[in-house]
């Protein structure tokens, strides 16, 4: 088994054909004007409408529009459909409409309309509290297995050239900073957190979903006392990485302007559907898309 990039024309596919029959799957505070944002990520960059600023590869969407008083006034998507044709389509339904910064349309370039990479939605959240989500990735894993096992004097082991001393280029799937194992770690870790959450926090309401290159895993529960504020995310990240020495990402858990990738979306760099799941034992070939297996 091994991993590729999705081709453009998969990935339109994939949100036509596939997608579609996962809306009602999606957990229910995922809507179209909970998330206060909703953004793309492009492997190519796309023009804007206004002259002299760059391309964007990486586009940030907000759900509402709101006064100066930062109360909501007018939305941008009225249902998830709109979502939807967003993401199939950027440029042809930018909520920016016809703002200079908005999408330019690909009908008036030699560029086709851009092609999500990546879909993401906000963490932060008009209608619950901000949702509170732990990122544990693979190439985290592989870097601290690389420094265990790798004995040269290697300065810099953020460089290929550590990953490769180490034969993690080499392993499948190849030519990835990270080799399955460390997938496969970073879903047992995944699964290690929901039970801090569950035994430790007394969390009623946890999701571990595979992100294509590694986990994330929700605690969902409100928290009555702090709703697990800024200092209270700070003690988590702690507890986890000092306590029970899981390789977190604790600016994910701690920033609220961070975004996620949206369940069942597709990671177009791996070929896989950002997928929910219930074991530590995930076959993570079964998250290939039928559109990509035929």
């Amino acid at each position: 088994m091994s991993w590729r990039q999705a081709t453009r024309e998969e990935i339109y596919r994939y949100y036509d054909e596939d997608f579609p029959s996962y809306r009602d799957e999606l957990p229910s505070f995922i809507t179209a004007k909970g998330p206060k944002q909703y953004a793309l990520a492009f492997r190519e960059p796309h023009p804007v409408r206004k002259e002299g600023v760059p391309d964007k590869d990486f586009i940030r969407r907000d759900t509402w529009q709101t006064n100066t008083s930062g109360e909501r006034t007018t939305a941008a998507f009225q249902e998830f459909d709109d979502i939807l044709e967003f993401i199939r389509h950027p440029a042809r339904n930018d909520p920016l409409g016809r703002s200079n910064f908005a999408l330019a349309d690909p009908d008036l370039l030699d560029k086709p309309d851009p092609c999500p990479d990546a879909v993401y939605y906000a963490l932060d959240h008009w209608e619950r509290p901000w949702v509170l989500l732990v990122d544990i990735d693979a190439k985290d894993i592989a870097r601290n297995r690389a420094a265990d096992t790798v004995s040269e004097d290697i300065d810099d082991q953020n460089n290929d050239a550590f990953l490769n001393a180490a034969g993690i280029l080499d392993a499948a799937p190849e030519g990835y900073p990270y080799a399955f194992e460390d997938i496969e770690r970073a879903i047992e870790y995944g699964f290690e957190v929901r039970d801090v959450f569950e035994d430790d926090f007394n969390a009623q309401e946890t999701m571990v979903v595979y992100s294509g290159q590694g986990v994330h895993v929700y605690l969902l529960d409100s928290d009555p006392a702090h709703r697990y504020d800024a200092k209270s995310r700070e003690v988590l990240n702690d507890l986890l990485q000092d306590t029970y020495k899981i390789p977190i990402d604790p600016v994910v858990t701690a920033d609220r302007r961070r975004v996620a990738r949206l369940p069942y979306s597709l990671h177009a760099d791996v070929c896989s559907i950002v997928t929910p799941i219930e074991s530590p034992n995930f076959d993570v070939q079964s998250a290939t898309p039928e559109v990509i297996q035929k």
